[in-house]
């Protein structure tokens, strides 16, 4: 990797010190290693990329923060409502930036199978998408299994009312509209992700799982290292890894 300088946003988190580890593991310079509350702006001075890892309520405030110091960005902070998530983008198109619910090049190359195996199956097979993660995730779904029900909605021409988050009681039969979310936590999972195309005689599933936290760590950095080339607008990972080409 290069040798970019970068920002650490949200250090004090469990993301935060994966980046830290990998920075030092890839010889990557960290300007600066904060957390919400300290100096964004004095930090953001001396590097040329920030990675922000922190909290949804501060993501306005670290898009901003970076347009008015003309800074690239890689955003991977999940819990924004879709209104809220909708303006953000479009506030972060003013800079280079990546914004990705997940970083992991293996999750990616799952989104573009994703993508491809509801292209390939369509509306004959039943689709749900199962989420895993720690007993410490304040979000659900993930952001991951949010992009993977973007990308099945996408392609098959529904809107968000189509999804079920769970099932309870007597909800009658499974309709041929409707996409399954379900999401687990407990323990120490880093991320298990599995989407399951369902028809009469055969099921395929597609899985990812995560059993290190430095996956995500080391593409986010990757991010870093290639958005600072880019034109403003807003990317994600399917662009770093040339999977959109």
């Amino acid at each position: 990797m290069s040798s970019t300088r970068v920002i650490i946003n949200g250090a004090k988190g469990r993301m935060g010190n994966a980046l830290i580890s990998a920075a030092a593991e890839f010889k990557i310079p960290v300007a600066a290693a904060i957390d919400v509350g300290d100096d964004l702006a004095a930090a953001l001075a001396g590097a040329e990329v920030l990675v922000d890892f922190s909290s949804h309520r501060t993501t306005a405030q670290v898009i901003e923060c970076a347009i008015a110091q003309k800074k690239a960005l890689v955003i991977g902070t999940t819990g924004h409502s879709a209104e809220e998530k909708h303006h953000l983008l479009t506030l972060a198109a003013k800079v280079p930036t990546v914004w990705a619910g997940n970083f992991s090049v293996g999750v990616n190359l799952l989104f573009a199978l994703t993508r491809r195996a509801t292209q390939v199956l369509g509306a004959d097979y039943d689709t749900e998408v199962v989420e895993m993660h720690h007993r410490f995730k304040k979000d659900a779904p993930s952001g991951t299994a949010a992009r993977l029900l973007e990308i099945i909605l996408e392609e098959r021409k529904l809107n968000a009312s189509a999804l079920r988050h769970g099932r309870s009681g007597i909800t009658g039969e499974r309709t041929q509209g409707e996409v399954g979310v379900h999401a687990l936590r407990g323990g120490d999972v880093v991320g298990d992700h599995t989407i399951i195309y369902a028809a009469l005689g055969e099921r395929l599933e597609l899985t990812h799982k995560a059993s290190d936290r430095g996956i995500f760590a080391r593409g986010a950095l990757r991010a870093a290292q290639w958005v600072v080339h880019q034109k403003p607008g807003v990317y994600d990972m399917q662009d770093v890894l040339g999977l959109n080409d």
